[in-house]
């Protein structure tokens, strides 16, 4: 049988097939450029990434780099190692804190809940500082906290220095780095997410509102943070939900306040109506089949572990291409569950995606009458008995 087997031939299958669910349209996809100097646009489901420019070209992040601390926060009341209605004192270097402000006053003690509104839609500085004095003891030691979580959460090109963003050469990151940490944001506490659209709060009887310019477009925006500075510009780190779909952007290096708003709306705009949300297959469903070799049964069904959404510009769903690529037939035995195939996707100005495929079933070796007997059709006949 060593002998038969060894003449065994393993030949790259490729199974090619369109889906019929995807409606024919003309291929391509108009591009889009901006006046950034840095940005990203991606789905927020899939993070799939719709347009980006030097997404990895280090940046100071301004008063967006207030997110992390605000992550820092959430995940302590998520933990439930503080509560809303817990207090932080105020310190002198605190109160004392330039650009903007929650004006919080020295020697008092403000709520949790306060200060969290202070950062999200006042952008006070000073609020960071007493978050960062009472997450970390000083802002220092919260500095390296804030860059331990950022390695954890995959922003690997983030330095932070400070809990604020207050300039310093060595307080960087990059519009991916920013994306991740939205993205984490979001998903990671929806209970605190909707504070980010709130947009006013007063706090020592000033009212602020917030700087968020998308939510007052009524284009489904709700959060993050905007920052500027001298050596950054203006930039924006900014989500928005439509018709059960959301998309999160990060620009930075613009040249004005309002230049950021209609950039951003222009670019959140241009991905909502140029790329669509599909729903290819759901878990465990078959793909295809794939031949096997000196099995109980001659296929086996390919299927998906976990379901398939992609996220493609909707004039390239005609020339789509999906494709099970595998070496076959595939030997027996063969464990259910087993990887033994790619599945591949591909469309023009779409990063091609490919996911494993899985047995759907076991399937026995032969026997070995079956296998002696499989092996004489391969002589007798030629071609690759199954």
């Amino acid at each position: 049988m060593k002998v038969f087997a060894s003449r065994l031939l393993l030949l790259a299958a490729v199974v090619i097939f369109n889906l019929p669910n995807l409606p024919a349209k003309a291929a391509g996809s108009g591009l889009i450029e901006t006046a950034a100097k840095q940005a990203i646009l991606l789905d927020h489901a899939t993070g799939t990434v719709l347009f980006s420019k030097n997404p990895e070209q280090l940046m100071p992040p301004s008063s967006m780099s207030k997110l992390m601390t605000l992550y820092m926060l959430f995940d302590r009341l998520a933990s439930g190692g503080l509560k809303m209605e817990d207090t932080f004192p105020v310190s002198k270097k605190a109160w004392k804190m330039g650009g903007s402000k929650m004006f919080v006053r020295v020697n008092t003690d403000v709520s949790i809940a306060d200060l969290i509104r202070g950062i999200i839609i006042q952008s006070g500085n000073d609020a960071c500082i007493v978050v960062a004095e009472g997450l970390g003891g000083d802002e220092a030691s919260f500095a390296m906290m804030m860059n331990e979580t950022a390695r954890g959460l995959g922003m690997l090109d983030s330095h932070f220095v400070n809990a604020s963003g207050w300039p310093h050469p060595e307080h960087v990151t990059t519009a991916k780095d920013l994306s991740i940490l939205a993205r984490n944001l979001i998903d990671k506490f929806p209970q605190y997410y909707s504070i980010f659209a709130e947009r006013s709060f007063t706090f020592s009887k000033i009212r602020q509102g917030n700087r968020n310019p998308l939510l007052y477009k009524n284009i489904g925006a709700d959060g993050l943070k905007t920052g500027h500075t001298e050596a950054a510009g203006y930039g924006l780190v900014a989500s928005a939900e439509r018709n059960g779909r959301r998309l999160d952007l990060v620009v930075n290096g613009l040249s004005s306040v309002n230049h950021r708003s209609k950039e951003s709306q222009r670019l959140l705009t241009w991905g909502f109506r140029e790329f669509g949300n599909y729903a290819l297959f759901k878990a465990g469903e078959e793909v295809a089949d794939a031949s096997v070799w000196l099995g109980d049964a001659g296929m086996v069904p390919l299927v998906l572990e976990e379901p398939l959404d992609i996220i493609i510009p909707r004039k390239a769903r005609r020339a789509m291409k999906v494709s099970v690529n595998y070496q076959g037939p595939l030997p027996a035995p063969i464990a259910k569950g087993q990887a033994v195939a790619t599945l591949r996707i591909e469309a023009p100005n779409m990063t091609t995606i490919e996911r494993p495929l899985i047995a759907g079933v076991e399937i026995a070796r032969k026997g070995f009458f079956g296998r002696l007997g499989a092996a004489l059709e391969h002589l007798l006949f030629g071609g690759i008995a199954k």
